[in-house]
């Protein structure tokens, strides 16, 4: 499953480091190659609950083996396009695989293990996810400026083919509805909206920020181009560590793993707004910022997986809506603040969005708790963890 998150991240984000290359060969403006990459998460925005929904009844091996069959034909597909339009609707078809991907492979993959090791599973399963970002796309993107993008898409669905082969052989039969992870452990309607609220606010905070990050330390902090690169795989390297860390703490204290990512940006990004010339301190803030960012998807789905009011399944797709939602609208701000103001500005409007999920994440404990039936928990003292 880590293989798969691996290519489905790698595949998201791909057109970003060959958007020249790819407008060239299809004969259309980089701009329109862009919207690959926008179409790509707003799709899996929308469709992630309403595809979860529909697929409760399939079992999860054969839910994933259509998942990842679909996926490898995307891809050849984009590979072999003869247009953009092809590549667009490869992208999408891609997408939809990826939605329906997001909103099972944890309560899949929980389900397989003892839910004393589920923060654990959870990090090595999402590891995939964070190395996408740090290894993947740079690689991809250097096999696609020297062989073509084509060959940066067949490589992938080498990879997807991997996945595939594995899951066929390796994943056993299970029933999504007597799987333990199945269902949230502490179910709380209010507490997950809760969480998937913060999510958003905080990923908005961490992609207003992160969107321009090349151009924050080219032009505040004054990195010379040779080494925007290395920078970048501090970032990544720091998620690396961040999601194992995310992973062992989720396992024993949920909601400490939940709420520390969003107070360590919110010091990360208001590091970066204060410090920018500061070379020294943008290097730790950066570092800072990558180890919180890769914790938040861990210790976020480990919280849903508790408090998730019905299907995991469902609950899932509506953190991986929110996750997206959060790409998509940090992107968004972080432009807004580029031309509106200056480049600066995306580090100080990250802080405020973290600061609104870590104020969220803070609320949390207080609410009173719901038993399954709805009617409040009283007089119960309750345990971290």
């Amino acid at each position: 499953m880590a293989v798969a998150a691996f290519s489905f991240v790698t595949t998201e984000n791909l057109p970003i480091g060959l958007l020249s290359l790819i407008a060239g060969d299809l004969n259309t403006s980089v701009s329109s190659v862009g919207l690959l990459v926008t179409c790509y998460g707003l799709t899996v925005a929308v469709v992630s609950v309403p595809a979860a929904k529909l697929t409760l009844g399939i079992p999860r091996r054969i839910l994933l083996i259509r998942i990842l069959g679909i996926f490898l034909v995307a891809t050849w597909i984009s590979a072999a396009a003869p247009s953009y339009w092809v590549l667009l609707l490869a992208r999408l078809l891609t997408s939809l695989s990826q939605a329906v991907f997001w909103a099972v492979v944890a309560p899949t993959v929980a389900g397989l293990f003892q839910p004393a090791v589920r923060g654990r599973i959870l990090a090595l399963t999402f590891s995939g996810a964070s190395l996408g970002g740090v290894l993947g796309v740079p690689a991809a993107t250097w096999i696609g400026q020297s062989s073509g993008w084509r060959i940066a898409f067949m490589a992938l669905s080498g990879l997807t083919a991997l996945a595939l082969v594995v899951v066929i052989l390796r994943l056993p039969d299970t029933d999504p509805e007597h799987n333990h992870a199945s269902r949230g452990t502490d179910p709380d309607r209010r507490v997950y909206a809760l969480v998937v609220s913060a999510n958003a606010l905080m990923v908005a905070g961490v992609f207003t920020t992160y969107t321009y990050l090349v151009a924050f330390l080219d032009e505040v902090s004054g990195f010379a181009a040779r080494s925007i690169t290395p920078m970048l795989l501090v970032y990544g390297a720091a998620g690396v560590l961040g999601g194992l860390a995310a992973g062992a703490a989720s396992d024993r204290y949920p909601r400490l793993a939940f709420t520390a990512p969003s107070a360590v940006l919110v010091g990360a990004l208001g590091g970066l707004y204060a410090f920018g010339e500061d070379k020294g301190a943008v290097i730790a803030c950066v570092s800072l910022a990558g180890f919180a960012c890769a914790c938040v998807p861990i210790a976020t789905q480990n919280r849903i997986m508790q408090v998730a009011p019905g299907s995991t399944d469902v609950a899932s797709a509506g953190n991986s809506a929110a996750f997206n939602l959060g790409i998509a609208s940090g992107a968004l701000i972080g432009g807004v603040l580029v031309e509106t103001a200056d480049v600066r500005s995306v580090a100080l409007v990250g802080a405020v969005l973290a600061a609104a999920a870590l104020t969220l994440a803070l609320i949390e404990p207080a609410l009173p708790r719901r038993a399954p039936g709805g009617s409040p928990r009283t007089g119960e003292c309750r345990a971290e963890g």
